[in-house]
Protein backbone atom coordinates (compact mmCIF):
# COMPACT_ATOMS: atom_id res chain seq x y z
CA UNK A 1 0.00 0.00 0.00
CA UNK A 2 1.28 3.44 -0.88
CA UNK A 3 1.35 6.51 1.35
CA UNK A 4 -1.14 8.98 -0.16
CA UNK A 5 0.76 11.85 1.45
CA UNK A 6 3.86 10.92 -0.49
CA UNK A 7 1.82 10.77 -3.70
CA UNK A 8 0.32 14.22 -2.99
CA UNK A 9 3.81 15.65 -2.38
CA UNK A 10 5.54 13.91 -5.32
CA UNK A 11 2.93 13.06 -7.99
CA UNK A 12 5.36 13.27 -10.93
CA UNK A 13 7.89 10.94 -9.28
CA UNK A 14 5.11 8.47 -8.50
CA UNK A 15 3.91 8.41 -12.11
CA UNK A 16 7.46 8.06 -13.43
CA UNK A 17 7.96 4.99 -11.23
CA UNK A 18 4.67 3.52 -12.44
CA UNK A 19 5.76 4.11 -16.03
CA UNK A 20 8.78 1.88 -15.37
CA UNK A 21 6.24 -0.80 -14.45
CA UNK A 22 4.50 -0.26 -17.78
CA UNK A 23 1.50 1.44 -16.14
CA UNK A 24 -0.41 4.59 -16.93
CA UNK A 25 -0.22 7.66 -14.62
CA UNK A 26 -2.34 7.31 -11.49
CA UNK A 27 -1.32 10.19 -9.23
CA UNK A 28 -3.99 12.69 -10.40
CA UNK A 29 -6.77 10.14 -9.93
CA UNK A 30 -5.52 9.12 -6.48
CA UNK A 31 -5.10 12.72 -5.36
CA UNK A 32 -8.66 13.46 -6.53
CA UNK A 33 -9.99 10.50 -4.52
CA UNK A 34 -8.01 11.70 -1.52
CA UNK A 35 -9.38 15.24 -1.90
CA UNK A 36 -12.94 13.90 -2.10
CA UNK A 37 -12.38 11.80 1.04
CA UNK A 38 -10.95 14.74 3.00
CA UNK A 39 -13.84 16.92 1.87
CA UNK A 40 -16.30 14.29 3.12
CA UNK A 41 -14.46 14.15 6.46
CA UNK A 42 -14.68 17.94 6.78
CA UNK A 43 -18.35 17.95 5.79
CA UNK A 44 -19.13 15.26 8.38
CA UNK A 45 -17.11 16.99 11.11
CA UNK A 46 -18.82 20.30 10.43
CA UNK A 47 -22.25 18.66 10.65
CA UNK A 48 -21.34 16.94 13.91
CA UNK A 49 -19.89 20.12 15.37
CA UNK A 50 -22.95 22.14 14.34
CA UNK A 51 -25.27 19.51 15.84
CA UNK A 52 -23.40 19.72 19.16
CA UNK A 53 -23.35 23.51 19.10
CA UNK A 54 -27.03 23.75 18.20
CA UNK A 55 -27.94 21.30 20.96
CA UNK A 56 -26.26 23.58 23.50
CA UNK A 57 -28.03 26.60 22.04
CA UNK A 58 -31.39 24.85 22.48
CA UNK A 59 -30.79 24.66 26.21
CA UNK A 60 -29.79 28.31 26.35
CA UNK A 61 -32.88 29.34 24.32
CA UNK A 62 -35.17 27.37 26.61
CA UNK A 63 -33.60 28.92 29.71
CA UNK A 64 -34.15 32.37 28.24
CA UNK A 65 -37.69 31.32 27.23
CA UNK A 66 -37.00 32.08 23.55
CA UNK A 67 -39.41 29.44 22.24
CA UNK A 68 -39.17 30.56 18.61
CA UNK A 69 -35.39 30.21 18.57
CA UNK A 70 -35.53 26.89 20.40
CA UNK A 71 -38.09 25.58 17.92
CA UNK A 72 -35.90 26.57 14.95
CA UNK A 73 -32.85 24.96 16.54
CA UNK A 74 -34.78 21.75 17.22
CA UNK A 75 -35.71 21.55 13.55
CA UNK A 76 -32.06 22.15 12.56
CA UNK A 77 -30.78 19.47 14.98
CA UNK A 78 -33.35 16.98 13.73
CA UNK A 79 -32.24 17.63 10.14
CA UNK A 80 -28.57 17.22 11.12
CA UNK A 81 -29.31 13.97 12.96
CA UNK A 82 -30.95 12.67 9.80
CA UNK A 83 -28.12 13.89 7.56
CA UNK A 84 -25.17 12.68 9.65
CA UNK A 85 -25.70 8.92 8.99
CA UNK A 86 -25.79 9.63 5.25
CA UNK A 87 -22.65 11.77 5.52
CA UNK A 88 -20.99 8.97 7.50
CA UNK A 89 -21.76 6.48 4.72
CA UNK A 90 -20.46 8.93 2.09
CA UNK A 91 -17.23 9.43 4.08
CA UNK A 92 -16.78 5.67 4.48
CA UNK A 93 -17.43 5.06 0.78
CA UNK A 94 -14.96 7.79 -0.17
CA UNK A 95 -12.38 6.23 2.15
CA UNK A 96 -13.02 2.77 0.67
CA UNK A 97 -12.68 4.13 -2.87
CA UNK A 98 -9.26 5.57 -2.02
CA UNK A 99 -8.06 2.48 -0.14
CA UNK A 100 -9.25 0.12 -2.88
CA UNK A 101 -7.60 2.25 -5.57
CA UNK A 102 -4.31 2.27 -3.65
CA UNK A 103 -4.59 -1.48 -3.05
CA UNK A 104 -4.65 -2.12 -6.83
CA UNK A 105 -1.33 -0.36 -7.50
CA UNK A 106 1.92 -2.37 -7.33
CA UNK A 107 5.03 -1.41 -5.41
CA UNK A 108 7.48 1.01 -7.03
CA UNK A 109 10.85 -0.28 -8.30
CA UNK A 110 14.07 0.82 -6.65
CA UNK A 111 16.33 3.00 -8.76
CA UNK A 112 18.90 0.25 -9.33
CA UNK A 113 16.29 -2.11 -10.84
CA UNK A 114 16.89 -2.44 -14.60
CA UNK A 115 14.28 -0.98 -16.93
CA UNK A 116 12.33 -3.38 -19.11
CA UNK A 117 8.94 -4.77 -20.04
CA UNK A 118 9.29 -8.47 -19.22
CA UNK A 119 11.66 -11.39 -18.59
CA UNK A 120 13.56 -10.64 -21.81
CA UNK A 121 14.95 -7.55 -20.11
CA UNK A 122 16.18 -9.30 -16.94
CA UNK A 123 19.89 -8.96 -16.23
CA UNK A 124 22.15 -11.87 -15.27
CA UNK A 125 24.09 -11.21 -12.08
CA UNK A 126 26.21 -14.36 -11.73
CA UNK A 127 26.34 -18.12 -12.30
CA UNK A 128 27.38 -21.06 -10.16
CA UNK A 129 28.49 -24.55 -11.13
CA UNK A 130 29.32 -26.24 -14.40
CA UNK A 131 26.66 -27.96 -16.48
CA UNK A 132 27.16 -31.72 -16.52
CA UNK A 133 27.93 -33.66 -19.65
CA UNK A 134 26.04 -36.87 -20.42
CA UNK A 135 26.93 -39.81 -22.65
CA UNK A 136 23.23 -40.05 -23.51
CA UNK A 137 20.38 -37.66 -24.31
CA UNK A 138 19.07 -36.41 -20.93
CA UNK A 139 15.37 -37.00 -20.36
CA UNK A 140 12.85 -34.63 -18.81
CA UNK A 141 11.64 -35.33 -15.29
CA UNK A 142 8.18 -36.59 -16.29
CA UNK A 143 9.61 -39.17 -18.68
CA UNK A 144 12.02 -40.32 -15.97
CA UNK A 145 9.35 -40.42 -13.26
CA UNK A 146 6.77 -42.25 -15.35
CA UNK A 147 9.33 -44.82 -16.52
CA UNK A 148 10.23 -45.47 -12.89
CA UNK A 149 6.53 -45.98 -12.10
CA UNK A 150 6.77 -43.40 -9.31
CA UNK A 151 5.23 -40.29 -10.92
CA UNK A 152 1.60 -40.57 -12.05
CA UNK A 153 -0.24 -37.71 -13.72
CA UNK A 154 -3.14 -39.82 -15.06
CA UNK A 155 -4.24 -41.03 -11.63
CA UNK A 156 -3.85 -37.49 -10.25
CA UNK A 157 -6.10 -36.20 -13.04
CA UNK A 158 -8.79 -38.76 -12.12
CA UNK A 159 -8.63 -37.62 -8.50
CA UNK A 160 -8.22 -33.84 -8.89
CA UNK A 161 -7.94 -32.85 -12.55
CA UNK A 162 -5.08 -31.28 -14.51
CA UNK A 163 -1.93 -29.84 -12.93
CA UNK A 164 -1.69 -32.39 -10.12
CA UNK A 165 0.66 -35.34 -9.62
CA UNK A 166 0.89 -38.47 -7.50
CA UNK A 167 4.42 -39.33 -6.32
CA UNK A 168 5.24 -42.78 -4.98
CA UNK A 169 8.05 -44.75 -3.33
CA UNK A 170 11.50 -43.27 -3.80
CA UNK A 171 10.36 -40.05 -5.49
CA UNK A 172 7.80 -39.37 -2.72
CA UNK A 173 10.54 -39.88 -0.15
CA UNK A 174 12.96 -37.73 -2.14
CA UNK A 175 10.49 -34.84 -2.15
CA UNK A 176 10.03 -35.18 1.63
CA UNK A 177 13.81 -35.37 2.08
CA UNK A 178 14.34 -32.17 0.11
CA UNK A 179 11.93 -30.23 2.31
CA UNK A 180 13.51 -31.53 5.53
CA UNK A 181 17.00 -30.85 4.20
CA UNK A 182 16.15 -27.26 3.30
CA UNK A 183 14.61 -26.57 6.71
CA UNK A 184 17.69 -27.99 8.43
CA UNK A 185 19.92 -25.74 6.33
CA UNK A 186 17.93 -22.61 7.08
CA UNK A 187 17.34 -23.19 10.80
CA UNK A 188 21.00 -23.94 11.59
CA UNK A 189 24.08 -21.72 11.72
CA UNK A 190 24.71 -19.35 10.05
CA UNK A 191 21.20 -18.89 8.59
CA UNK A 192 19.31 -19.09 11.90
CA UNK A 193 15.75 -18.74 10.61
CA UNK A 194 12.98 -19.61 13.07
CA UNK A 195 10.95 -22.59 11.85
CA UNK A 196 7.19 -22.03 11.83
CA UNK A 197 4.27 -24.37 11.12
CA UNK A 198 1.63 -21.87 9.93
CA UNK A 199 -2.06 -22.30 9.01
CA UNK A 200 -2.76 -23.19 5.40
CA UNK A 201 -6.12 -21.37 5.41
CA UNK A 202 -6.06 -17.60 5.90
CA UNK A 203 -8.61 -14.80 5.99
CA UNK A 204 -9.18 -11.87 3.65
CA UNK A 205 -7.16 -9.43 5.76
CA UNK A 206 -4.15 -11.75 5.68
CA UNK A 207 -4.18 -12.12 1.89
CA UNK A 208 -4.74 -8.38 1.50
CA UNK A 209 -1.76 -7.67 3.75
CA UNK A 210 0.79 -9.33 1.47
CA UNK A 211 -0.84 -8.18 -1.78
CA UNK A 212 -2.64 -11.29 -3.06
CA UNK A 213 -5.96 -9.41 -2.88
CA UNK A 214 -7.79 -7.90 -4.49
CA UNK A 215 -6.06 -7.63 -7.83
CA UNK A 216 -5.03 -11.30 -7.99
CA UNK A 217 -8.08 -12.99 -6.51
CA UNK A 218 -8.51 -15.16 -9.64
CA UNK A 219 -5.09 -16.72 -9.00
CA UNK A 220 -6.17 -17.95 -5.55
CA UNK A 221 -8.20 -20.89 -4.30
CA UNK A 222 -11.19 -19.78 -2.23
CA UNK A 223 -12.51 -21.98 0.58
CA UNK A 224 -16.09 -21.56 1.80
CA UNK A 225 -18.02 -23.91 4.10
CA UNK A 226 -21.21 -24.80 2.18
CA UNK A 227 -23.54 -23.09 4.66
CA UNK A 228 -21.53 -19.87 4.48
CA UNK A 229 -21.21 -20.09 0.70
CA UNK A 230 -24.97 -20.27 0.13
CA UNK A 231 -25.63 -17.54 2.67
CA UNK A 232 -23.11 -15.30 0.91
CA UNK A 233 -24.67 -15.99 -2.49
CA UNK A 234 -28.10 -15.14 -1.06
CA UNK A 235 -26.74 -11.91 0.47
CA UNK A 236 -25.07 -11.06 -2.85
CA UNK A 237 -28.32 -11.54 -4.76
CA UNK A 238 -30.23 -9.37 -2.31
CA UNK A 239 -27.59 -6.63 -2.41
CA UNK A 240 -27.49 -6.73 -6.19
CA UNK A 241 -31.28 -6.45 -6.40
CA UNK A 242 -31.36 -3.50 -3.99
CA UNK A 243 -28.68 -1.73 -6.01
CA UNK A 244 -30.53 -2.36 -9.26
CA UNK A 245 -33.71 -0.86 -7.79
CA UNK A 246 -31.77 2.16 -6.56
CA UNK A 247 -30.22 2.74 -9.99
CA UNK A 248 -33.62 2.37 -11.68
CA UNK A 249 -35.27 4.86 -9.31
CA UNK A 250 -32.49 7.47 -9.41
CA UNK A 251 -30.98 7.09 -12.90
CA UNK A 252 -33.64 5.42 -15.00
CA UNK A 253 -34.20 2.24 -16.95
CA UNK A 254 -31.25 2.58 -19.36
CA UNK A 255 -28.76 3.02 -16.52
CA UNK A 256 -30.24 -0.04 -14.79
CA UNK A 257 -29.84 -2.09 -17.98
CA UNK A 258 -26.16 -1.08 -18.24
CA UNK A 259 -25.60 -2.02 -14.59
CA UNK A 260 -26.60 -5.63 -15.26
CA UNK A 261 -23.15 -6.33 -16.74
CA UNK A 262 -21.28 -4.02 -14.36
CA UNK A 263 -19.84 -4.68 -10.88
CA UNK A 264 -22.94 -3.25 -9.22
CA UNK A 265 -21.96 -3.92 -5.62
CA UNK A 266 -18.65 -3.64 -3.82
CA UNK A 267 -16.60 -6.79 -4.36
CA UNK A 268 -13.61 -5.70 -2.29
CA UNK A 269 -15.27 -5.79 1.11
CA UNK A 270 -13.60 -7.83 3.85
CA UNK A 271 -15.54 -11.00 4.65
CA UNK A 272 -14.60 -12.54 8.03
CA UNK A 273 -16.15 -15.90 7.05
CA UNK A 274 -14.13 -16.35 3.87
CA UNK A 275 -10.91 -18.36 3.76
CA UNK A 276 -8.19 -18.81 1.14
CA UNK A 277 -5.68 -21.61 0.63
CA UNK A 278 -2.24 -20.07 0.89
CA UNK A 279 -0.42 -19.55 -2.44
CA UNK A 280 2.86 -19.47 -0.49
CA UNK A 281 3.92 -19.49 3.18
CA UNK A 282 4.97 -15.86 2.64
CA UNK A 283 1.35 -14.97 3.41
CA UNK A 284 1.04 -16.34 6.98
CA UNK A 285 4.71 -15.80 7.85
CA UNK A 286 4.73 -12.11 6.93
CA UNK A 287 1.40 -11.59 8.70
CA UNK A 288 2.88 -12.87 11.97
CA UNK A 289 3.68 -9.20 12.68
CA UNK A 290 0.44 -7.66 11.38
CA UNK A 291 -1.16 -5.02 13.63
CA UNK A 292 1.89 -5.12 15.89
CA UNK A 293 4.37 -2.56 17.20
CA UNK A 294 7.72 -4.32 17.67
CA UNK A 295 10.79 -3.07 19.50
CA UNK A 296 13.75 -2.26 17.27
CA UNK A 297 15.88 -4.68 19.32
CA UNK A 298 13.70 -7.54 17.99
CA UNK A 299 14.72 -6.83 14.39
CA UNK A 300 15.62 -8.44 12.12
CA UNK A 301 13.16 -11.31 12.55
CA UNK A 302 13.60 -14.32 10.27
CA UNK A 303 11.02 -17.07 9.67
CA UNK A 304 10.98 -20.21 7.54
CA UNK A 305 8.33 -22.83 6.79
CA UNK A 306 7.85 -25.82 4.51
CA UNK A 307 4.22 -25.97 3.39
CA UNK A 308 1.96 -27.08 0.62
CA UNK A 309 1.07 -24.12 -1.61
CA UNK A 310 -1.99 -23.69 -3.81
CA UNK A 311 -2.35 -21.58 -6.94
CA UNK A 312 -5.15 -21.47 -9.48
CA UNK A 313 -2.69 -20.55 -12.26
CA UNK A 314 -5.48 -18.52 -13.88
CA UNK A 315 -3.07 -16.85 -16.29
CA UNK A 316 -1.10 -19.96 -17.19
CA UNK A 317 -3.32 -21.54 -19.84
CA UNK A 318 -1.16 -23.57 -22.21
CA UNK A 319 2.04 -23.07 -20.19
CA UNK A 320 3.96 -26.08 -18.86
CA UNK A 321 0.97 -28.38 -19.13
CA UNK A 322 3.22 -31.45 -19.05
CA UNK A 323 5.03 -32.37 -15.86
CA UNK A 324 5.50 -30.72 -12.46
CA UNK A 325 6.79 -27.27 -13.41
CA UNK A 326 3.45 -25.49 -12.93
CA UNK A 327 1.09 -27.24 -10.52
CA UNK A 328 -2.04 -26.24 -8.60
CA UNK A 329 -0.51 -27.81 -5.49
CA UNK A 330 3.19 -27.85 -4.70
CA UNK A 331 5.56 -27.79 -1.73
CA UNK A 332 7.89 -24.89 -1.02
CA UNK A 333 10.26 -23.76 1.70
CA UNK A 334 9.71 -20.05 2.31
CA UNK A 335 12.00 -17.44 3.86
CA UNK A 336 10.60 -14.23 5.36
CA UNK A 337 12.47 -11.39 7.05
CA UNK A 338 11.15 -8.41 9.01
CA UNK A 339 13.68 -5.59 9.32
CA UNK A 340 14.23 -1.89 9.85
CA UNK A 341 14.53 0.24 6.67
CA UNK A 342 18.28 0.51 7.26
CA UNK A 343 18.73 -3.27 7.40
CA UNK A 344 16.58 -4.34 4.46
CA UNK A 345 19.01 -4.05 1.53
CA UNK A 346 21.71 -6.06 3.34
CA UNK A 347 19.05 -8.57 4.37
CA UNK A 348 18.07 -8.99 0.72
CA UNK A 349 21.63 -10.02 -0.16
CA UNK A 350 21.74 -12.33 2.86
CA UNK A 351 18.46 -14.01 1.90
CA UNK A 352 19.72 -14.60 -1.64
CA UNK A 353 22.87 -16.23 -0.25
CA UNK A 354 20.78 -18.49 2.01
CA UNK A 355 18.69 -19.69 -0.92
CA UNK A 356 21.80 -20.21 -3.06
CA UNK A 357 23.39 -22.34 -0.34
CA UNK A 358 20.70 -25.01 -0.80
CA UNK A 359 21.57 -25.42 -4.48
CA UNK A 360 25.29 -25.37 -3.76
CA UNK A 361 24.95 -28.20 -1.23
CA UNK A 362 22.94 -30.18 -3.82
CA UNK A 363 25.57 -29.36 -6.48
CA UNK A 364 22.97 -27.98 -8.90
CA UNK A 365 24.20 -25.42 -11.45
CA UNK A 366 22.23 -22.17 -11.46
CA UNK A 367 22.28 -18.51 -12.37
CA UNK A 368 20.96 -15.43 -10.55
CA UNK A 369 18.92 -12.86 -12.48
CA UNK A 370 17.95 -9.32 -11.50
CA UNK A 371 14.37 -8.86 -12.67
CA UNK A 372 13.48 -5.86 -14.77
CA UNK A 373 10.91 -3.36 -13.51
CA UNK A 374 8.26 -4.83 -15.80
CA UNK A 375 8.79 -8.43 -14.67
CA UNK A 376 8.71 -8.01 -10.88
CA UNK A 377 5.92 -9.27 -8.66
CA UNK A 378 3.18 -6.97 -7.39
CA UNK A 379 4.65 -6.29 -3.92
CA UNK A 380 8.33 -6.19 -4.89
CA UNK A 381 10.73 -3.25 -5.04
CA UNK A 382 13.57 -5.45 -6.31
CA UNK A 383 13.74 -9.18 -7.04
CA UNK A 384 16.50 -11.71 -7.59
CA UNK A 385 15.44 -14.89 -9.38
CA UNK A 386 17.53 -18.03 -9.01
CA UNK A 387 17.21 -20.21 -12.10
CA UNK A 388 18.41 -23.81 -11.88
CA UNK A 389 19.78 -25.65 -14.91
CA UNK A 390 17.54 -28.50 -16.14
CA UNK A 391 19.45 -30.80 -18.50
CA UNK A 392 16.29 -32.52 -19.76
CA UNK A 393 14.78 -29.19 -20.84
CA UNK A 394 18.20 -27.79 -21.81
CA UNK A 395 17.35 -24.48 -20.14
CA UNK A 396 17.38 -22.57 -16.87
CA UNK A 397 14.09 -22.47 -14.92
CA UNK A 398 13.16 -20.38 -11.90
CA UNK A 399 13.49 -22.18 -8.58
CA UNK A 400 13.52 -19.20 -6.20
CA UNK A 401 12.55 -15.52 -6.10
CA UNK A 402 13.95 -13.28 -3.36
CA UNK A 403 12.24 -9.91 -3.06
CA UNK A 404 12.55 -6.79 -0.97
CA UNK A 405 9.17 -5.12 -0.45
CA UNK A 406 10.12 -2.07 1.63
CA UNK A 407 7.18 -0.83 3.71
CA UNK A 408 4.61 -1.72 1.02
CA UNK A 409 3.26 -4.80 2.82
CA UNK A 410 3.80 -3.31 6.27
CA UNK A 411 1.40 -0.46 5.47
CA UNK A 412 -1.23 -2.97 4.37
CA UNK A 413 -0.71 -4.98 7.58
CA UNK A 414 -0.14 -2.02 9.93
CA UNK A 415 3.14 -3.62 11.04
CA UNK A 416 5.45 -1.18 12.82
CA UNK A 417 8.35 -0.91 15.25
CA UNK A 418 9.42 1.53 17.93
CA UNK A 419 12.92 2.97 17.54
CA UNK A 420 15.56 2.44 20.22
CA UNK A 421 15.03 5.94 21.53
CA UNK A 422 11.35 5.09 21.94
CA UNK A 423 10.20 8.36 20.44
CA UNK A 424 9.32 7.27 16.91
CA UNK A 425 7.13 4.52 15.47
CA UNK A 426 7.95 3.50 11.87
CA UNK A 427 6.77 0.85 9.45
CA UNK A 428 8.96 -2.24 9.21
CA UNK A 429 10.39 -3.49 5.93
CA UNK A 430 9.47 -6.99 4.73
CA UNK A 431 11.33 -9.44 2.51
CA UNK A 432 10.45 -12.88 1.20
CA UNK A 433 12.09 -15.59 -0.83
CA UNK A 434 11.89 -19.26 -1.76
CA UNK A 435 14.46 -21.32 0.00
CA UNK A 436 13.65 -23.11 -2.36
CA UNK A 437 10.67 -24.55 -4.29
CA UNK A 438 10.71 -28.23 -3.31
CA UNK A 439 8.91 -29.53 -6.40
CA UNK A 440 11.26 -27.75 -8.76
CA UNK A 441 14.25 -28.91 -6.72
CA UNK A 442 12.94 -32.46 -7.17
CA UNK A 443 12.79 -31.87 -10.92
CA UNK A 444 16.34 -30.47 -10.93
CA UNK A 445 17.72 -33.40 -8.92
CA UNK A 446 15.98 -35.93 -11.16
CA UNK A 447 17.24 -34.38 -14.38
CA UNK A 448 20.73 -33.56 -13.09
CA UNK A 449 21.39 -36.90 -11.38
CA UNK A 450 19.75 -39.17 -13.97
CA UNK A 451 21.68 -42.22 -15.09
CA UNK A 452 21.83 -43.90 -18.48
CA UNK A 453 19.51 -46.71 -17.32
CA UNK A 454 16.81 -44.21 -16.18
CA UNK A 455 17.59 -44.47 -12.47
CA UNK A 456 18.24 -41.40 -10.28
CA UNK A 457 21.35 -41.09 -8.15
CA UNK A 458 20.57 -39.52 -4.75
CA UNK A 459 22.77 -36.47 -4.02
CA UNK A 460 25.18 -37.05 -1.15
CA UNK A 461 23.60 -34.22 0.87
CA UNK A 462 20.24 -36.06 0.85
CA UNK A 463 21.34 -39.63 1.53
CA UNK A 464 21.02 -39.19 5.28
CA UNK A 465 17.36 -38.28 4.76
CA UNK A 466 16.76 -41.31 2.52
CA UNK A 467 17.67 -44.06 5.01
CA UNK A 468 20.93 -44.52 3.13
CA UNK A 469 19.26 -44.98 -0.28
CA UNK A 470 21.78 -43.97 -2.94
CA UNK A 471 19.77 -44.72 -6.08
CA UNK A 472 16.09 -44.53 -7.01
CA UNK A 473 15.31 -47.39 -9.35
CA UNK A 474 12.27 -48.94 -10.95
Amino acid sequence: MHDIRSIRDNPDAFDRALKRRGLEPQAAHLVALDKRWREKILELEKAQARRNEASKQIGEAKRSKDDEKASGLLIEVAALKEAIPHLTVEERNASNDLVNALAEIPNLPLEEVPDGKDEKDNVERHRYGAKRGYAFAPQQHFDLGEALGQMDFEVAAKISGARFVVLKKGLARLERALGQFMLDVHTSEPHNYTEVAPPLLVRDETMLGTGQLWKFRDDQFLAFPDEVRWRQLDDFAKSAMREMVRIFETEGLEAAKEAIDAPIIRQNAINPERYWLIPTAEVPLTNLVRETILDEAQLPMRFTACTPCFRAEAGAAGKDTRGMIRQHQFTKVELVSITTPEQSKDEHERMLACAEEVLKKLDLPYRVMILSAGDMGFASQKTYDIEVWLPGQNMYREISSCSICGEFQARRMNARYRTKEGRTVRHVHTLNGSGVAVGRALIAVMETYQQADGSIAVPEALQGYMAGMKTIEK
